[in-house]
């Protein structure tokens, strides 16, 4: 409790929590406003995003779902999070989050 997340240590832990780090961030086009709260869905369930976007990562708060392991699937819109909704949250377009995507991004089609 206490202990803070993200670049300014813009995210502070009110209780005691687990946070997952994500390997993804504004170097893979998701977008630097995206704020504190914004949806992730890790392993089919809704999780915030604790702390600013990084380089290279993300920041979640899974202290609501079950365990989180190593290489589980995280999803930062597509089919169980709706690109809009993700846009919405960053008070942009989707279109500007999916011409965003930068080529080391491994894309799923579905």
């Amino acid at each position: 409790m206490g202990e803070t997340v993200g670049y300014g240590a813009a995210w502070r832990a009110e209780r005691e929590s687990r946070v997952a780090i994500i390997a993804g961030g504004y170097g893979d086009g998701l977008l630097r406003s995206l704020p504190n709260g914004a949806p992730v869905v890790i392993g089919g369930r809704r999780a915030p995003l604790a702390g600013r976007v990084s380089m290279d990562m993300i920041a979640v708060d899974v202290t609501d779902l079950p365990p989180v392991h190593p290489g589980e699937h995280a999803e930062l819109w597509g089919a169980s999070l709706p690109v809009e909704e993700v846009a919405a949250t960053a008070g942009t377009l989707p279109y500007e989050l999916v011409c965003g995507v930068s080529q080391r991004v491994p894309v799923e089609l579905v």
